[in-house]
């Protein structure tokens, strides 16, 4: 008698053979299935995509920094079709001998404003570079009729040698022309939020010290099955502090988001505006609304949703004012989604790849293009009244 058949004896247990059942495949994660409708927008095998904003009239823009790939194509380009056209003109968006005050050096978050406007953060940065006097900048342009607006440049002490001037959102309630709100994420260790007036070019440095602004310590993410700790000195993945940053649909709140974080705050702009207000006014006006997921970017339709990029997750995800969060598509081609933006019909993504950059991978750039534009829907779709 073998081995088993002792053991079955000894237990008066009848034997039932091992493979009595046809085999059957494992339990399949349901992380692994795509959710929601995703649609390719355009394909890019240039330099990679970062902010992205679409006016009333459905007209595309795409901002292409060269804070991580100094490369010679367009920073603001307008998507016709599939091609990409310098914007607002080619003297300004392309590079060229011009000062740094006078051109557009490294596009990187945009929006609209409440009037169809675009705005655009220009981070001044070309990588391995420092930031040139006057290269920082706030810039707007109306598209009805591509001219410049406004371009306002950032300067000491609101702007620091290590700014990483990230994304933007412009608030036409406050100030004659009205306000911009500035993520400086920083590229080394020094975020805050910048507020710019734009009629007088006022601008001021806020929340440095505060936590809401700040990277969190021992953060940990896990990106494409990757465990990866935050390590300022040895960056692995993309780091910073305050970087996600939205507008409520009235503009009386701003909402933001360390990138190195999964907690959302908000402020309201009346206070945030105010170049009056001390730094304990600032921050007694803070709210925590929680734990969300990791975001690069933040949008708000007009219903108050807002729209989360969810690296970690291959996903883009909606928070509701009440502290649900939604998946809104889940796909594997969602790597590292980056700059967001809702429309009535639809949420716009880049998808940047930018966790795949060499100096996060031991000097081997595991970026592979085509970089995508996506879009997925909105359903159902806000009413022309809502918005």
């Amino acid at each position: 008698m073998n081995r088993r058949d002792l053991f079955a004896a000894a237990a008066g247990a009848t034997l039932l053979p091992v493979l009595a059942a046809p085999a059957r495949a494992g339990t399949v994660s349901g992380d692994t299935a795509p959710t929601g409708s995703l649609e390719v927008v355009a394909e890019f095998y240039g330099p990679g995509p970062s902010g992205i904003a679409v006016t009333p009239d459905n007209r595309i823009f795409i901002g292409f920094p060269r804070h991580a790939e100094n490369h010679s194509k367009a920073t603001l380009a307008e998507l016709k079709g599939d091609v990409l056209v310098p914007y607002p003109d080619a003297a300004l968006s392309l590079p060229s001998s011009a000062a740094p005050d006078r051109r557009l050096i490294s596009i990187h978050g945009m929006t609209t404003d409440s009037q169809g406007r675009l705005w655009a953060i220009d981070d001044g940065k070309i990588v391995g570079r420092p930031i040139a006097p006057g290269a920082a900048k706030v810039v707007g342009i109306d598209p009805a009729t591509d001219r410049l607006i406004a371009s306002v440049v950032l300067k000491p002490p609101a702007m620091r040698p290590d700014s990483h001037m990230n994304d933007l959102r412009v608030d036409l309630t406050h100030g004659a022309r009205g306000t911009a709100y500035v993520a400086d994420s920083s590229f080394g260790t020094s975020p805050a939020l910048v507020v710019v007036d734009i009629a007088t070019g006022r601008q001021r440095r806020v929340l440095a010290d505060h936590p809401s602004v700040q990277a969190e310590k021992g953060f940990l993410t896990v990106l494409e099955g990757r465990p990866l700790r935050y390590d300022p000195e040895h960056p692995t993945f993309p780091i910073g502090g305050v970087d996600s940053i939205t507008l409520s649909p009235d503009s009386a709140l701003l909402y933001y988001s360390p990138l190195t974080s999964r907690r959302l705050y908000s402020i309201p702009t009346a206070l945030l505006s105010n170049f009056d207000a001390t730094e304990e006014q600032l921050a007694a006006g803070v709210t925590d609304h929680g734990e969300k997921v990791m975001t690069d970017g933040l949008a708000t339709d007009a219903q108050g949703r807002i729209y989360l990029t969810a690296s970690e997750h291959d996903a883009i995800m909606r928070w509701i004012p009440d502290g649900t969060i939604e998946v809104v598509v889940r796909d594997p081609r969602i790597v590292w989604p980056d700059g967001i933006f809702a429309t009535r019909t639809h949420v716009y993504c880049t998808l940047g790849q930018w966790n795949r950059l060499a100096g996060f991978n031991g000097g081997r750039d595991l970026r592979q293009p085509p970089y995508l534009l996506v879009r997925t829907p909105i359903t159902p779709p806000i009413r022309e009244d809502q918005t």
